[in-house]
């Protein structure tokens, strides 16, 4: 579907409140060809935005609202962004494409929710933050998030939103299932080199660290100032959702089964992620291979950029942005090589990839609304 230079997609965000929702909200109101409908927080539902994040109470947005309180019938809207926390998004969104008149297969019908009135135009389509709709096999889902997929039928037409990878299919997609912050930095620098079989699928470990933003806006007590600054901590040990994602999508690349050693940290920074990714090398390649590879396979992209031989990347080189810088380096071992990924959570690891896949779901040029350069310092 393309759009005419002065044509606005009208979208609804459900979930404002919290970070990921503030960024959609940032970036959006900058985006030309957007006009922002309504906003849901139900924590917050009656509040003004300038309310809940006092830096963007300039912008026209309408008063935050709770979902439940949404006239379905008399709301049209052209996409959806769903950031709400896993487990909730397959309801609604269930409920939000069945009403729109899209026939996907008879399960879909089955427990559409009652409250979503059927006058959602049928050409609406949902871009999903949330874990709900990553995982394609729903064994696995059930085995990470402890309970039973409620849209089955849906996980079958989602497109895994990671538009390096699936731009094609994104841009035919009614749904997206957008990728977590973790698996967007690992797989953007692994998948290539998996894929050419230029290092090993049986030796890699992702030591990644990720700002407190990460962890969401809910108050907890793990999150408290005096709990996570002036220090460092890992967490989810051996035991963190994204590392089926990142498998699934690195088994896909590799074409084999493996396991990935996975570690993430929160370190006390407010937004941000950085990975530090050890990978033993194939018989014959040089880490100069690696990152002439990556050189390559990202040349074309907007947003990916492999920095020469001996810069570090670092997380403040891409803050604020939709970027993600990628180094390579020569370890002091024999035979293994060091890549740095590195992207700024709240933007490429969550709503600016969000907009990015919106971008190419309605045939806009896909860096619309996203060009602003990294804050520094």
């Amino acid at each position: 579907m393309d759009m005419a230079e002065d044509q606005k997609i009208r979208v609804g965000i459900l979930g404002a409140s919290g970070y990921t929702g503030a960024d959609l909200i940032r970036l959006l109101c900058r985006h030309p060809n957007v006009e922002i409908v309504f906003a849901t927080a139900d924590r917050k539902a009656g509040q003004t935005l300038a309310d809940v994040f006092p830096h963007l109470g300039r912008l026209k947005v309408p008063d935050l609202i709770a979902l439940e309180d949404i006239e379905w019938a008399g709301v049209d809207v052209d996409a959806v962004f769903c950031a709400l926390p896993h487990a909730t998004s397959q309801r609604i969104v269930k409920g939000i494409l069945h009403a729109a008149g899209h026939t996907v297969v008879d399960e879909l019908i089955a427990e559409a929710p009652e409250d979503i009135a059927a006058s959602i135009r049928g050409d609406v389509k949902v871009i999903d933050l949330s874990a709900d709709f990553r995982l394609r096999d729903l064994s696995v889902y059930e085995r990470w998030y402890g309970k039973a997929h409620d849209a089955p039928a849906l996980q079958k037409i989602a497109v895994y939103g990671l538009p390096e990878l699936y731009r094609d299919e994104i841009k035919r997609a009614k749904l997206v299932a957008c990728p977590g912050c973790y698996p967007t930095a690992a797989i953007l620098a692994l998948a290539p080199l998996l894929q050419r079989k230029l290092i090993m699928a049986d030796d890699i470990i992702i030591d990644a660290k990720s700002g407190v933003s990460g962890a969401g806006r809910s108050i907890k007590e793990q999150n408290l100032f005096s709990e996570v600054a002036e220090g460092m901590h890992a967490y989810g040990v051996a035991n963190h959702r994204h590392a089926p994602e990142i498998e699934q999508e690195l088994v896909r690349a590799a074409g084999q089964a493996m396991t990935v050693n996975f570690t993430p940290h929160l370190v006390p920074m407010n937004r941000g992620e950085y990975e530090t990714i050890y990978v033993k090398l194939s018989a014959g390649v040089s880490a100069d291979d690696v990152r002439a590879a990556l050189a390559e396979r990202y040349d074309a992209e907007p947003f990916v950029h492999v920095v020469p031989k001996d810069m570090v990347p670092a997380s403040r080189h891409v803050r604020g942005s939709n970027d993600c810088m990628i180094g390579v380096f020569a370890d002091r071992i024999p035979g293994r090589a060091i890549i740095l990924s590195t992207i700024d959570n709240l933007v490429k690891g969550s709503s600016g990839q969000a907009i990015q896949n919106m971008n190419l779901m309605y045939g806009l040029p896909e860096v619309t609304g996203l060009e602003q350069a990294p804050l520094f310092p």
